[in-house]
């Protein structure tokens, strides 16, 4: 079915519904910005919602391995506690009822599910360290696996890319399966005050002053990692020049950006996962 449109132009005539095309005054177009609170429990509640959505969307993506992975969000009211996955549980199945509150030294405060010490470990230092983050995520992604073996940090190859360009930091170690709050401060160290950090032939951790934020820059550190690794196997590659690719971080880089670069796979999952707010 073929359909035509009609252009007002001085009057309107027989041709049936007409299209204006009058300027719509900016005030009048919607434009989603972050929420503000004033009420505490409405601000957590809304932390855990975009907690879970987060969570759901790495199950999506594949950024799963086993019980690895996790990603934290700060109280509104105690920010010396953090909302985290229940340790065992699927990325894919998570629902608000199911998030723990653990303290500063790693006891559960809220909820039935142990905590994974690894994520102790990390995510409480990191929160300490930066009193500006309020969420953190890290996963085993296939990519950044990969990208974290070659012990290099992320070039500025892409567009995309340049929202890290010196931006990111390396954690140029191993020691193993972190378990101790010490090696925590260690890479909160190697973060800096960056967005995101390579840990090396370990994975990539990101954050955000909210949990949008902050998972978006996991999710699009992961494709740049991806394209990277792609790229240099193709052949030769051609970077971005220094003042361009500053220039395009900070046109991309800011936590606002990686908020609404979040909104559409926010939609997309509270369509599709009906059940992940019970």
């Amino acid at each position: 079915m073929t359909r035509s449109w009609c252009v007002r132009t001085a009057a309107p005539d027989d041709c049936g519904d007409d299209v204006n095309l009058d300027p719509i005054p900016q005030d009048q177009l919607t434009f989603r910005l972050p929420p503000t609170f004033d009420d505490v429990e409405a601000e957590r509640r809304h932390r855990q919602e975009r907690l879970v959505a987060a969570l759901r969307l790495f199950g999506r993506f594949g950024f799963e391995e086993g019980v690895a992975g996790h990603i934290t969000a700060r109280d509104p009211e105690h920010p010396d506690h953090f909302w985290v996955n229940p340790f065992g549980m699927s990325f894919k199945h998570i629902k608000v009822s199911d998030l723990i509150l653990v303290n500063h030294e790693g006891q559960v405060v809220h909820g039935r599910y142990h905590v994974n010490q690894a994520a102790f470990a990390i995510h409480s230092m990191i929160h300490q360290a930066r009193p500006d983050a309020v969420a953190a995520a890290h996963s085993h992604s296939v990519y950044g696996k990969a990208l974290s073996s070659l012990g290099t940090p992320l070039e500025p190859l892409t567009q995309d890319a340049c929202a890290f360009y010196e931006d990111h930091g390396l954690f140029d170690d191993y020691t193993g399966v972190v378990l101790e709050t010490e090696e925590g401060r260690r890479i909160a160290a190697a973060l800096g005050s960056h967005k995101a950090v390579i840990l090396r032939n370990h994975g990539l951790l990101t954050v955000g002053d909210s949990v949008d934020a902050a998972a978006w820059w996991f999710i699009t550190m992961e494709r740049s990692c991806q394209a990277q690794l792609l790229a240099k196997a193709a052949g030769p590659t051609v970077s971005i020049d220094h003042d361009q690719a500053k220039l395009t971080h900070g046109q991309i880089g800011n936590d606002l950006v990686g908020w609404i670069n979040f909104q559409p796979l926010y939609d997309q999952i509270v369509r599709s996962d009906t059940d992940m707010f019970d």
